[in-house]
């Protein structure tokens, strides 16, 4: 495989993640679990100052729900971005694909302890292609 098909594919995987990430996010508030409506409702419910601002713990949910949103489509972007940038001895690309790879790789370990398989799963596929692809790229295999 090449290396542009191997980080279109993580560049799927992490835009197939992006969608999941963000039905999950937007439907935490509509279930119809009463004891996760519960924890919702005291999420949502009291709100505190904190930075000078009056926020409650659902409201800082959703704020990280939706940063997470940005990050992972900044990174379906610069994955897909890359792959059309292929070219041998590109020092900048190879330093963006390694720093892609470990950003995946710490995204992943992040998702396995506090998140669920299928979302670590998912970074992990897409970190061990952008691996592959910065092996490829630093011994000149473009």
């Amino acid at each position: 495989m090449t290396i542009k098909i191997l980080l279109r594919i993580a560049s799927i995987l992490m835009l197939t993640h992006l969608i999941g990430h963000s039905f999950g996010q937007n439907g935490w508030k509509k279930t119809k679990d009463p004891i996760l409506k519960e924890v919702g409702k005291h999420m949502m419910g009291p709100k505190f100052p904190n930075m000078g601002v009056f926020r409650s713990m659902g409201d800082y949910f959703d704020g990280y729900g939706y940063a997470a949103s940005v990050s992972m489509s900044l990174f379906v972007i610069v994955l897909w971005l890359a792959s059309c940038a292929i070219t041998p001895a590109n020092n900048f690309l190879n330093n963006v694909v390694l720093v892609l790879g470990i950003a995946f790789l710490v995204m992943s370990i992040i998702e396995f302890l506090y998140f669920f398989p299928l979302a670590a799963v998912t970074t992990l596929l897409a970190c061990i292609l952008v691996f592959i692809s910065w092996y490829m790229l630093i011994n000149n295999k473009a």
